[in-house]
C-alpha cells in the first residue's frame, strides 16, 4: 500500500521521498486530487490533523499531512502558523522573507534575532487511526538572504554551528539536521508500527 503526502509543494516531497523511503509515496497529483484545506488550526499540528483527515476521507488512503513554520522571538511568535501566508497570498517565497527581514530591521544584533522552524506530521487512516511526529530546528534570522537552495524561509535561516543559512548548506545535510527531516524520521519509525499495511 502506498503513502499519499498531503502536499503539492515539491520541495516538501523531495525530501519526504528520500526519508521515507522504501515507503512507496503518491502525491495529490498521482491519483488526481486537488484540494484546498482551510488551515484554521491555532497550532501546526491541528493544521496537519486538518489536512491529513480531509485528504484520507477523499482517496481511502493512508496519509501524512504536515504543516511547518518559522517562529521568530523577537516578533513574538510571528510568522507562526501563517507562515506560508504571511504577508497575504499576493507573496511569493522572497516577498514573505523580505517582509520578515523588514519588520526585523530595529533588531540589528545577530543573536538577538532568535529563531526555529517547527514541524508537526500527522499520519492518519481512513479509519481514523493516527500517529504523530514534531521536529524543531534552532537558528537565527539572518541580516540579509543568502544562498539558493531549499525553499521558503531558508536563505533568512541562519545556523550559527555551520556558519551558513539552510539555504546555503548541501540538501543531504539539511535531510540530516532539519525540522521536517526530524519529524520525517520520527515519523518513519512509527509508520511500520501503526501501518503494518504499509511495509
Amino acid at each position: 500500500m502506498t503513502l499519499l503526502i498531503a502536499t503539492k509543494n515539491p520541495g516538501k516531497v523531495q525530501e519526504l521521498r528520500s526519508i521515507l523511503a522504501p515507503i512507496a509515496i503518491q502525491t495529490p497529483a498521482d491519483v488526481g486530487l486537488d484540494l484546498e484545506i482551510e488551515e484554521s488550526g491555532h497550532s501546526f499540528r491541528e493544521n496537519a490533523a486538518l489536512k491529513a483527515m480531509a485528504y484520507a476521507e477523499a482517496t481511502d488512503l493512508i496519509v501524512l499531512a504536515d504543516d511547518s513554520g518559522l517562529l521568530v522571538d523577537a516578533l513574538h511568535g510571528d510568522p507562526g502558523v501563517s507562515s506560508a501566508r504571511y504577508g497575504g497570498e499576493g507573496l511569493d517565497d522572497r516577498g514573505r522573507f523580505e517582509l520578515l527581514l523588514y519588520n526585523l530591521r530595529q533588531v540589528t544584533e545577530l543573536t538577538h534575532r532568535t529563531a526555529r522552524f517547527v514541524c508537526s506530521m500527522v499520519a492518519r487512516s481512513p479509519s481514523g487511526k493516527e500517529c504523530e511526529s514534531t521536529g524543531v530546528c534552532e537558528g537565527l534570522v539572518a541580516l540579509k538572504p543568502c544562498g539558493s537552495g531549499g525553499f521558503g524561509y531558508d536563505p533568512v535561516f541562519y545556523l550559527p554551528a555551520y556558519q551558513k543559512t539552510m539555504a546555503e548548506i548541501p540538501f543531504t545535510e539539511k535531510n540530516r539536521i532539519s525540522h521536517r527531516a526530524q519529524a520525517a524520521r520520527e515519523i518513519a519509525r512509527l509508520l511500520p508500527q501503526r501501518f503494518p499495511e504499509l511495509s
